[in-house]
C-alpha cells in the first residue's frame, strides 16, 4: 500500500496511543548498555528503568494522539516500543483507552 498525503504511511503515525497509555509501560527490558546509551538522558526516568513521561505520555512522543504523532527517538527507541505492533493486543488496549477504533 502506498501512503497518500492524507493517509499516514503507518497507522502508528496517526495514533500514538501506546506511547501515552501508561507511565509504567515504556520501560527498559532487554536493552543492553550500548543501546540505552543512545537514548538521550533527558528522556530517561529518574529510576533509569524506562522513558521519562509527562503524566502517562512518553516524553519522546510528539504530536496529538489519534491525529498525527511521531517518536522523537524512533531509531533508538526501547525494545518494548519496537515489539508493539499495529493491531496487536497492546495496541488494541491503548486505542480503546483513547476511544480510537481498533485496527
Amino acid at each position: 500500500m502506498i501512503a497518500t498525503a492524507s493517509e499516514p504511511a503507518s497507522p502508528c503515525q496517526g495514533c500514538g496511543a501506546c506511547c501515552a497509555y501508561s507511565a509504567n509501560w515504556p520501560r527498559f527490558t532487554i536493552e543492553d548498555d550500548a543501546a540505552l546509551d543512545l537514548i538521550p538522558v533527558s528522556l530517561v526516568n529518574d529510576r533509569l528503568s524506562g522513558m521519562r513521561c509527562e503524566g502517562e505520555r512518553c516524553g519522546a512522543l510528539t504530536g496529538k494522539i489519534g491525529v498525527a504523532t511521531a517518536c522523537s527517538i524512533y531509531a533508538v527507541r526501547p525494545e518494548v516500543c519496537r515489539t508493539c505492533m499495529p493491531g496487536d493486543p497492546e495496541c488494541a488496549m491503548a486505542r480503546r483507552k483513547f476511544g480510537l477504533p481498533l485496527l
